[in-house]
């Protein structure tokens, strides 16, 4: 009886053994197969991600963190006491740097007045130009509103999402002013006669009015107070 239970029992074990393992092997495939379900739907959500940005997102950013980096390494050189520009051009050689010469010329050249759109695009690019970064509340503005919102992309709404600090309304305000006061220089419009005679229906043909007593006046002011006279024949 001994000797016939021994076989028995080793081979109840051994099944036992064999469904433990089968079992072990089962519910290790069902979590690899939630893992890749995971993982794509993962990379199905990123790749929907990057096919609704702007398709000059990644160009952007690497512009603004070239921008971060160039303002951390010229304070960098302001604290040694060292001129950034000066120690920049002297990690360039000498044909980078008149290449980068004639792209800068051409970027923005004075071709004269144009047209006013024209103009206008080249006064954005001067202003644009002429603004200094704030690092750190560029930081803060982009850790507040997330990259995606920050950077802007397709049907991004924006309005009400930026706050604009007092400081930077003063800077726009003080920007404004000086604006107004460089176009006096140039350009002082007439002030109105209210005792001039009323020749004209608008603004342009009261221009092309003065321009043609400039030339003709001589000749047609004895016409003119005879019509207004009622005497011409």
């Amino acid at each position: 009886m001994d000797v016939q239970a021994g076989p028995s029992t080793s081979s109840g074990t051994s099944f036992k053994e064999k469904q433990a393992d089968r079992m072990k092997k089962l519910r290790d495939l069902h979590q690899k197969r939630n893992e890749a379900r995971q993982l794509n739907h993962q990379e199905v959500v990123e790749e929907n991600k990057r096919k609704n940005l702007p398709t000059n997102f990644e160009a952007r950013k690497r512009r603004a963190e070239w921008i971060l980096k160039d303002d951390d390494a010229r304070k960098e050189a302001a604290e040694k006491g060292e001129d950034y520009d000066r120690v920049k051009l002297m990690e360039v050689g000498a044909d980078e740097a008149a290449k980068l010469d004639r792209k800068k010329k051409k970027k923005n050249p004075d071709q004269g007045f144009a047209d006013y759109q024209q103009a206008t695009i080249r006064q954005y690019t001067r202003l644009v130009n002429n603004m200094k970064v704030d690092h750190e509340q560029y930081e803060r503005q982009k850790e507040s509103v997330g990259e995606d919102v920050f950077y802007g992309k397709q049907n991004t709404i924006l309005h009400g999402v930026h706050k604009d600090s007092k400081e930077g309304i003063d800077r726009m305000v003080q920007d404004l002013e000086k604006q107004i006061a460089k176009r006096e220089k140039y350009s002082r419009r007439r002030m109105h006669n209210d005792d001039a005679d009323i020749d004209y229906i608008n603004e342009r043909n009261m221009k092309f009015n003065t321009k043609l007593e400039r030339f003709y006046g001589e000749y047609t002011t004895e016409i003119k107070q005879n019509l207004e006279r009622g005497t011409a024949v």
